[in-house]
């Protein structure tokens, strides 16, 4: 049997950023990632996805991005990023690992955790950290008669480029940053409608003097307000525009409507008109965390969220997250927050481990 001070769970933007600051307290932990190289969920989103936060504010500690800070990074630059920042790592990173549960060891608290693979090898771990994101899991809400729908049904997280939905009638349900960018892009090809509950609330990207909007997040320190305990649900936030996706949803190229009240067969029946023949409805209606495996534990609630304070598990000694959403700030699940979690996380588990 395998015994080590530390899994990291997920090889991701958490995970390297976990790892770097365990390394730091002279901690050597194994990172444990699903897929088959070190790039968290980033390899799975759309071909043209772009961050709304510069290069200057888009790094992990240790590792600027790299080219004019100014640049909104394309989403391939992030992963080749992180398979640099994995590179020059001195920690055990291994992939096609994936974790199939967490359960105490039969000692009691003070025992440590199995961690469970789904290849049916198993680790002993004094101390577990799950950082397989926020994102993990999409989420599908139950929208009255969706589950009949006769044309097709995806996730955004199954959205790669516009071209297989030319001339089709396109249905994206969402109010966030990818659904308007989606429907935005699907436009040009698509007749496409934006639904959702509420209107899309809207942030310029540079709201004064030119500055960037992290700029005057950092500056006022609201970036890193210890906001994330006052989160009792999902937020849903505003989209960050350059002006591009607010001009195309005023011009109609998406529309946007009112969320539709029903789904019957290959129709929508929206409120504020008659039912409509549509090819294919987007759901870009965000993600939940992926902590299954943690079950066993009895660390997550009724709706599978963990019970946390600021990342560090309630009633479980040795157990702590990161890269949750607002696990601690507004920044927590971001590419320039996540390494601030992560430290706080490294020096409680570097204190729990010398703890007799």
């Amino acid at each position: 049997m395998e015994c080590v001070d530390v899994v990291v769970i997920g090889g991701g933007q958490s995970g390297l950023a976990t790892a770097r600051a365990l390394r730091q307290h002279g901690i050597r932990p194994v990172v444990l990632e699903a897929s088959e190289r070190a790039a968290g969920s980033w390899p799975q989103y759309y071909d043209s996805l772009t961050l709304f936060s510069p290069a200057r504010y888009s790094s992990l500690p240790g590792l600027p991005f790299g080219g004019d800070p100014q640049r909104y990074p394309h989403r391939d630059e992030v992963i080749d990023y992180l398979l640099r920042y994995a590179g020059q790592l001195d920690a055990e990173i291994r992939t096609g690992c994936r974790v199939d549960e967490v359960s105490r060891h039969s000692d009691g608290d003070g025992g440590g955790f199995w961690v469970t693979l789904t290849d049916g090898s198993r680790l002993a771990a004094r101390a577990v950290v799950a950082a397989s994101g926020g994102f993990g899991r999409p989420n599908r809400p139950a929208l009255p008669g969706l589950e009949s729908f006769t044309g097709t049904v995806l996730h955004v997280a199954q959205y790669r480029d516009p071209k297989p939905f030319a001339g089709q009638r396109v249905v994206v349900v969402g109010a966030g940053n990818s659904a308007v960018q989606v429907a935005a892009e699907l436009a040009g090809h698509a007749r496409v409608s934006l639904a959702s509950r509420a209107p899309v609330k809207w942030f310029k990207q540079r709201p004064l003097a030119g500055k960037d909007l992290h700029f005057w997040l950092k500056v006022t320190g609201l970036d890193i307000a210890p906001l994330g305990r006052f989160q009792r649900a999902p937020a849903t936030m505003a989209v960050i525009d350059d002006g591009r996706c607010r001009a195309a949803v005023a011009a109609g190229a998406p529309d946007r409507r009112p969320m539709f009240t029903a789904v019957e067969g290959s129709k929508v029946i929206w409120q504020d008109g008659p039912a409509e023949e549509v090819d294919t409805i987007v759901l870009a209606t965000g993600y939940r965390p992926d902590l299954g495996y943690l079950s066993p534990l009895g660390a997550l609630d009724s709706q599978g969220r963990p019970r946390h304070r600021d990342g560090i598990a309630r009633a479980h000694p040795g157990l702590a997250y990161v890269g949750l959403e607002w696990q601690r700030s507004l920044s927590s699940a971001s590419l320039r927050g996540v390494g601030r979690d992560a430290q706080r996380i490294a020096r409680h588990l570097a204190a729990h481990l010398t703890r007799p």
